[in-house]
């Protein structure tokens, strides 16, 4: 129980440090009293109430890696951002096509380097396609941490079909295995699919999945890229699915620009 505490603490410290760098005191004073309370209720058994911060504010998220971005040579460094996940960022469109060059993640690294044009920057994508979330935890620290990344995002939205336990704990793992090494995190909605044009039970689960890694976010205070909403708002203008998927569930250029822009909040130019 108490090493449970312990570590607990350490990741509620970490997440206080990303939202309260620029904040007022009485803020930093009010987060750190629930976690006292927090602690006192697991130590002696008492109900507890959940400490839920809110996603992290994109115009200030990544400011240490933009300053880092930011810099001329001969100061800077080789900053990297590993692209995790399943099929979506790995550059799937219509299966077995590969088109690597009009996902998300490539826009991601354009967007850096227009942003940044000092930069060294890398945006190296370990998707693999039809992967879940524990499989994709298993190879984390092999396939992702090993680049020694400054930012990781996290997406496996649509591969989270059960929604079990073990998928949660999964991105749990991979969350907590980032905020150890302080690395920032940007976690991945699903995109709308198909199953949207018969709002089965398919459809209900690509909802409950956008909202699971919403609420993760904000338990951890990661970074968001909502590619759910971006798709909803494109719809909600006017804007016809069928622009957006090249597959059943696999966005068109078009939607992995909504996605890449999703990102895009958080790269803001120095």
């Amino acid at each position: 129980m108490l090493l449970h505490t312990c570590q607990k603490c350490f990741y509620l410290f970490i997440i206080i440090k990303n939202h309260t760098r620029l904040a007022p005191p009485r803020i930093i004073i009010s987060l750190t009293l629930k976690i006292v309370i927090n602690i006192i209720g697991e130590i002696n058994h008492f109900p507890k109430g959940v400490i839920v911060l809110p996603a992290a504010n994109p115009a200030t998220y990544l400011e240490p890696v933009l300053d880092a971005l930011a810099l001329k040579y001969p100061d800077n460094k080789i900053i990297n951002m590993v692209c995790h996940g399943h099929s979506v960022p790995a550059g799937y469109f219509a299966t077995p096509f590969v088109n690597a060059f009009s996902s998300y993640p490539h826009f991601v690294h354009k967007m850096i380097a227009e942003r940044f044009p000092f930069a060294v920057a890398n945006v190296i994508v370990t998707g693999i396609g039809g992967e879940n979330p524990i499989n994709g935890a298993k190879r984390f620290e092999r396939d992702v941490l090993n680049h020694n990344p400054e930012i990781v995002s996290i997406n496996y939205g649509l591969r989270n079909e059960n929604d079990s336990d073990n998928e949660t704990g999964a991105w749990r793992e991979m969350i907590e295995k980032s905020l150890k090494r302080d690395i920032k995190i940007i976690l991945v909605t699903p995109i709308w699919n198909s199953f949207y044009y018969t709002l089965g039970e398919k459809w209900d689960n690509t909802l409950k999945t956008a909202e699971a890694i919403r609420s993760l976010a904000d338990e951890y205070g990661t970074g968001l890229a909502d590619a759910f909403a971006a798709f909803e708002r494109y719809i909600n203008a006017g804007g016809n699915l069928a622009n957006l998927l090249s597959h059943v569930n696999h966005p068109t250029e078009t939607g992995h620009r909504l996605i890449a822009d999703e990102f895009g909040k958080y790269f803001i130019a120095r």
